[in-house]
C-alpha cells in the first residue's frame, strides 16, 4: 500500500463540466513519487481534460487537487509550472520560428527571477541568469539528442525531433512532475523504442512522469500504474498486466479500439 508522503499528486472527486456535458466527474486519481503512471481510455473519455484541469487551463466546477500536499486552485498555467508542474500536448506546441535552443529557453524563463522581458532587452543584470539558462538549455537538448539542432528552426526538424524539443523544452523547468499527453502519437516504431526507454531513465533524475497514453504497448512496457477512464470517470485502476487482463476495460477501451478500426 502506497503511503501518503509518497503521493506527488491526488486529485479528489475531481470535476469539469462544459455547458451540459460531464467531461470529468468526481475522478479520483494518486500518482507515486519516481514512479511512471498512465492514464488510458477511449477517444472523448475525458483523458486531456483531467491534465489541463491538473495545469489550470481549465478550472474545475467541483472538487480538489493537490500537489506535494499543497491544495491547487485558481493558479494561472505558468505559476503552476513554478510549483514544479511541466506538461508537453497531445498537438505539439513549439514556437516554430525560434531555434530549437531559443524554444526550450522559453521553458525556463516562467521560473527566472528576471522574466523573458528583461532577458529580450538583455539588461546587464540579467546577463548571468541568461547564460545559466542558456546552459540548462544546451544540457536539455544534448539530453533529449538535439544539441545539433541547436541552431535549427523548429520547424525544419522533423516530428519525432519536434516531439523530443518539446519534451527538452518542459524539462528545462526542472520540474518535479512531468505530464505528457500522447508522447508517442506520430512516432515511428523505432522512435518509440527510443521514447520509452529515455522516459524509463528519467526516473533516475527523482522525476515523476504522468502519461497519457494510446499505444499499449508503451503503456504495459514502462508503467508502473495504470488509471482506466471512460466517460469522465474511472473505471479501473492497477499494475499494467491487472489493466490488461481486466474485463471491464477490455469492453470499455480496448473493445471500442477494435471497433474503431
Amino acid at each position: 500500500m502506497t503511503e501518503k508522503n509518497d503521493i506527488i499528486l491526488e486529485t479528489k472527486k475531481l470535476t469539469k463540466r462544459f455547458g451540459g456535458l460531464i467531461a470529468v466527474n468526481q475522478f479520483d486519481l494518486e500518482v507515486t513519487r519516481g514512479k511512471i503512471s498512465s492514464i488510458i481510455g477511449p477517444n472523448g473519455a475525458g483523458k486531456t481534460t483531467v491534465f489541463n484541469v491538473i495545469t489550470s487551463i481549465y478550472q474545475p466546477d467541483d472538487g480538489e487537487y493537490y500537489f506535494k500536499g499543497e491544495k491547487l486552485f485558481g493558479l494561472k498555467p505558468h505559476q503552476i509550472l513554478t510549483k514544479g508542474i511541466a506538461r508537453t500536448f497531445q498537438n505539439i506546441r513549439l514556437f516554430p520560428n525560434m531555434t530549437c535552443l531559443e524554444n526550450v529557453m522559453a521553458g525556463q524563463h516562467a521560473r527566472s527571477d528576471s522574466g523573458i522581458w528583461h532577458s529580450i532587452f538583455r539588461a546587464p543584470s540579467q546577463m548571468k541568469e541568461e547564460k545559466k539558462i542558456r546552459e540548462i538549455a544546451e544540457m536539455r537538448l544534448e539530453q533529449v539528442g538535439l544539441s545539433g539542432y541547436k541552431h535549427e528552426l523548429a520547424k525544419n526538424i522533423a516530428y519525432g525531433s519536434q516531439r523530443m524539443l518539446e519534451i527538452a523544452r518542459a524539462l528545462a523547468s526542472n520540474p518535479s512532475l512531468l505530464i505528457l499527453d500522447e508522447p508517442s502519437s506520430g512516432l515511428n516504431d523505432k522512435e518509440t523504442e527510443d521514447l520509452m526507454g529515455f522516459l524509463d531513465n528519467l526516473l533516475i533524475d527523482d522525476l515523476t512522469l504522468l502519461l497519457i497514453e494510446h499505444d499499449m504497448n508503451v503503456v504495459m512496457g514502462i508503467s508502473d500504474w495504470v488509471t482506466v477512464m471512460d466517460e469522465g470517470k474511472k473505471i479501473a485502476e492497477g499494475k499494467p498486466k491487472e489493466i490488461y487482463h481486466n474485463p471491464t476495460v477490455i469492453e470499455a477501451y480496448l473493445g471500442k479500439e477494435e471497433e474503431e478500426d
